[in-house]
This record gives C-alpha cells, sequence and structure tokens, in this order.
C-alpha cells in the first residue's frame, strides 16, 4: 500500500447497459448515483462534491438540483473526451486531500445508442469548434471528420511500420468479448466471438472493422470518493487511490500534425505521473483495465504505460496473455467493446470490484490487489490511476 494514498473508492452505483432506454441522460446520471450513494451507505445529504459530466449533457446545476445536495463545498467538471472520467478521479481526489471537499460523487454516462452521438451540420459530422480548427483546416474537407477515421490511420501506421497485423486487433475484441460472456452486466454476455468472426465483419475505416469499435449503448456509471481515513468507517472495503495522472499530447486533436501517429502521447505522460506517485512498476499490477474505443487504443495503452515496449503490441497480446488466466488480465468485464460504453467509468467500476472480490468467481482475478485503469480522448488526451487495497 502506497504511504501517499490519502484518497479512496467507497461506492460504485451503474445502470443496465441498454440499446434503447425511456431515460434522459439526467435521470441515468441520478440512477447511476444514487445507487453509489447505497453502495458506500451514504446519503446524498453526506456529499459536499459532485463531477457530473457535461460531456454527455447533464449541466452540474441540474444533476445538484435533483439530486438534492444541500451543502455542497466543490462542483467541477472536466473535458478531456474520453479521458474525462479518469482525470475527474484526480482533481476529486486533489480536492479531498486538500481540504476543499470531504464526499465527492463522479458520475458519467450517456444515451449512446439512443440519441445522437455528433452534431449533423452542413460543416460536416462534427461541429465547428476552436479548439478543432487544425481539423477544420487540414484534415475535414477530406472527409476525415470521426472517430473511426482518427484512430484508422493510427492503426495502419502501426501496421506498416510494425507489422501489426489486424488479426492481433481481433485477438483484443476477441478478449474482451470472452471476458463479457462471464458477465450477465455486459450488453455481449450471450454473444459469443471467434477471431474468425472478427475478420469477416465489415470495414468501417480501413483496417478498422465493426468489431474493432466499441459498443454504441445506453447507461451511466457513477463513483463515490472520500478519504482513506473516513473510508475504513463505511460499509465497503475501501479501495485506495495509490497514484494518478493526467497527459495531454500535442497537438491536441490534430493528427495530421501529430508527432507520431503510433504512440498515444498524452497516456505516455499520466502513466508515468501515476506509477511515479504511486511507487510502483507495470510488473505491479496484477490486471489493467484499458480505454478501449477502438482495439488500437488497447494496443498502444500497452505500449505507452509500459506493458511491453514501443510497436511490441501486436506481439504482447497473442498466445492469450491478455486473458483471464493470463499474464495480464485486461478489460475483465468485456470493456467498451463488450460491456458497454460508458466513457471509460466502467472501467472503474470493474477495478473497484475485482480489488473487492465482488465480480463472479469465472472472471475474477486471483489475488488481485492493484489494478491499473487507463483512459485516452480525442486522440491525445491521456489519463491513468492506479488503485488497490489494503493488504
Amino acid at each position: 500500500m502506497s504511504a501517499r494514498a490519502r484518497a479512496a473508492i467507497v461506492g460504485i452505483g451503474q445502470t443496465p447497459f441498454t440499446r434503447g432506454t425511456p431515460h434522459s441522460t439526467l435521470e441515468l446520471h441520478l440512477l447511476a448515483g444514487l445507487e453509489a450513494l447505497a453502495d458506500a451507505g451514504l446519503t446524498a445529504e453526506d456529499v459536499d462534491g459532485v463531477m457530473p459530466n457535461e460531456l454527455a449533457g447533464t449541466v452540474a446545476e441540474d444533476f445538484i438540483l435533483n439530486l438534492g445536495v444541500p451543502g455542497l463545498a466543490f462542483s467541477s467538471t472536466i473535458r478531456t473526451g474520453g479521458a474525462s472520467f479518469a482525470s475527474a478521479i484526480q482533481s476529486a481526489a486533489l480536492a479531498i486531500e486538500g481540504g476543499v471537499a470531504t464526499t465527492v460523487l463522479l458520475v458519467a454516462g450517456r444515451r449512446g445508442y439512443s440519441s445522437q452521438r455528433v452534431s449533423r451540420t452542413s460543416e460536416g459530422a462534427i461541429a465547428p469548434h476552436p479548439v478543432m480548427r487544425q481539423v477544420d483546416e487540414f484534415e475535414r474537407p477530406f472527409g476525415n471528420t470521426v472517430a473511426s477515421q482518427w484512430f484508422a490511420h493510427a492503426a495502419r501506421r502501426h501496421m506498416h511500420e510494425f507489422g501489426t497485423t489486424s488479426e492481433d486487433f481481433g485477438r483484443i475484441a476477441v478478449a474482451c468479448r470472452k471476458h463479457a460472456n462471464q458477465n450477465p452486466r455486459a450488453l455481449m454476455y450471450e454473444k459469443t466471438m471467434t477471431l474468425e468472426q472478427h475478420q469477416a465483419s465489415p470495414l468501417i475505416a480501413d483496417p478498422l472493422r465493426l468489431l474493432d469499435c466499441s459498443l454504441e449503448s445506453d447507461g451511466a456509471t457513477a463513483i463515490v470518493m472520500t478519504s482513506l481515513e473516513r473510508a475504513r468507517d463505511l460499509r465497503k472495503r475501501p479501495v485506495s487511490l495509490l497514484g494518478y495522472g493526467e497527459g495531454h499530447g500535442f497537438p491536441p486533436t490534430s493528427i495530421t500534425h501529430k508527432r507520431d501517429m503510433t504512440r498515444i502521447e498524452g497516456l505516455e505522460i499520466a502513466a508515468r505521473r501515476a506509477f511515479g506517485r504511486a511507487g510502483l512498476r507495470p510488473s505491479d499490477i496484477d490486471c489493467a483495465q484499458l480505454y478501449d474505443g477502438f482495439t488500437w487504443v488497447v494496443l498502444a495503452s500497452l505500449e505507452a504505460v509500459g506493458f511491453c515496449g514501443h510497436g511490441e503490441g501486436g506481439a504482447f497480446v497473442r498466445d492469450g496473455r491478455i486473458e483471464l488466466g493470463g499474464a495480464l488480465p485486461i478489460n475483465t468485464s468485456g470493456g467498451l467493446l463488450s460491456e458497454g460504453h460508458c466513457s471509460g467509468a466502467n472501467l472503474v467500476s470493474e477495478a473497484v470490484r475485482q480489488l473487492r472480490r465482488e465480480v463472479e468467481p469465472a472472471r475474477q482475478v486471483p489475488d488481485c490487489e492493484t489494478v491499473l485503469v487507463t483512459a485516452e480522448g480525442d486522440f491525445h488526451e491521456g489519463a491513468a490511476v492506479i488503485l488497490g487495497v489494503e493488504r
């Protein structure tokens, strides 16, 4: 246990993942938030810090009003794309460690299947925004406007430089699906996948296939954080925040100006900071929950955090190494690829369940005491969180 650990996760909540929901995004956030509070043995009156995900359309004031938080001392939102939730954990920890708040509720999720994910405008698939200026000038005119296209460029470059294959991406998808088949909460719980089926799935943006892409789904996840000292007096075994880090590549969005398309620079920075703060190394990690918006992101994340060298991700995922029972089980819930897309928040809740020994026996990682969670957003942003339990 890191001597620096001063904040902990004490409650988790998660709505079912569905494809079609009668609930608004706000309602999904509230349902997950209330479940997380109940899991911790707390109520809204115990909360003095709130971090909802405004990227999904929930305004902080609306969430606070409907949840009924009477004594708010801290409210903040983070906008780093898919890295937002993991980055928010860092901000919540700093607020707790600095005495700004004692109990912080974080929530993320959306109507990802039932609502449009992107703006449909005359400008293209993504509405104009100042931070997208380089995309507007150098990429949009050529039809390069959506995430699957951005990551397809990166995947192809990785294949070109290092001999990575589509089958390597498929092995990641199959591993996540096998884990989802052991997880009753997963959208793909009853739908198996083989490598042959992956290879036969249609191309979305060459070389990425349909089964290389995360699931469009409806759902939300929430966690409750407090000080480690207070956590020891609450209902569940506290999960300590051993290390955290955030990193930002440059430039923040454009791929045409990216220094090395085969790397996730922001995650490399974030992982170094998280491991340094925890006083740990990649070899100390028992399992990893890696952001998997696309299979290439998982492969590049394995390299970025130091589980293997740059360019070695393809070889690393072979021979069952990343499956349950392998040397480094990843995304043991099925992840965004096979459990559901919740902006990476469900990776955090899965890490907590693994550490609490609350998952189904078939997917419990033996002697799991330290878990790494990563997140990646907008192609260049990165965040890493290391969680653990007291021995």
